[in-house]
């Protein structure tokens, strides 16, 4: 039972991760039983612990669906995210191994290769590109419960930010930070890439506000 439970979770959270499940997506428990040839207790525990990470909300008359925040839980969720993406910058930077510096360089040269090649086109492609480097950064700081902390807290906005990538000229823009950020990390400037870290990952209110719009 604990197996399927885990099967379903990491399923469902693949789904976030990928844009399958978008905020406020009805999560079917019936369909869910059917396509994983499974009871609905592991379906429930699977609900309950999603629920329990935040990614879930439980509605009257609705059943399950994926969370989609208001404006001010949005804001609220972004300044905590900013703040643990901007201490792993930080930790990296003291950390970094030559191992995480080669994943880092090659994290860095993909999305620059992106932004070079395609430009704004395919910017989901690009999006998953972004996660990749954002991932390397966590581990390389080193510590795998802040690593936790950013996937659960990322997972609560990464439509949105799949979403900016939408916009005309955010693709270059973030190929460059990154790689002024992996500048910052490799030249064991912790103060430095904490601070661009932060400011990379922020929102400002009108553009968070358009983002929950596209998405409502």
């Amino acid at each position: 039972m604990a197996g399927q439970t885990e099967t379903l979770l990491s399923a469902i959270l693949g789904w976030i991760d990928l844009g399958r499940l978008n905020p406020g997506d009805v999560i079917d428990e019936t369909a869910l039983v059917e396509a994983f040839g499974v009871s609905r207790t592991p379906v429930r525990e699977a609900l309950l612990q999603l629920e329990a990470m935040g990614l879930i909300r439980r509605l009257p008359r609705k059943g399950a669906t994926v969370f989609r925040p208001t404006l001010e839980e949005f804001l609220a969720i972004l300044e905590v995210h900013a703040k643990l993406e901007g201490q792993a910058a930080g930790l990296a930077a003291r950390r970094l191994s030559a191992s995480g510096a080669e994943a880092l360089e090659r994290a860095v040269a993909a999305c620059e290769a992106h932004a070079e090649t395609l430009g704004d086109a395919e910017p989901d492609a690009y999006y998953q590109l972004n996660l990749r480097f954002h991932e390397t950064v966590a581990i390389a700081a080193g510590n795998p419960f802040l690593t936790e902390m950013i996937k659960t807290n990322a997972r609560k906005l990464l439509a949105y930010y799949r979403a900016r990538y939408h916009y005309a000229g955010a693709i270059s823009a973030s190929a460059r930070d990154h790689r002024a950020i992996a500048g910052l990390i490799l030249a064991r400037d912790a103060v430095g890439a904490e601070a661009l870290m932060l400011r990379h990952v922020q929102f400002d209110q009108i553009t968070a506000m358009d983002l929950l719009a596209a998405l409502s």
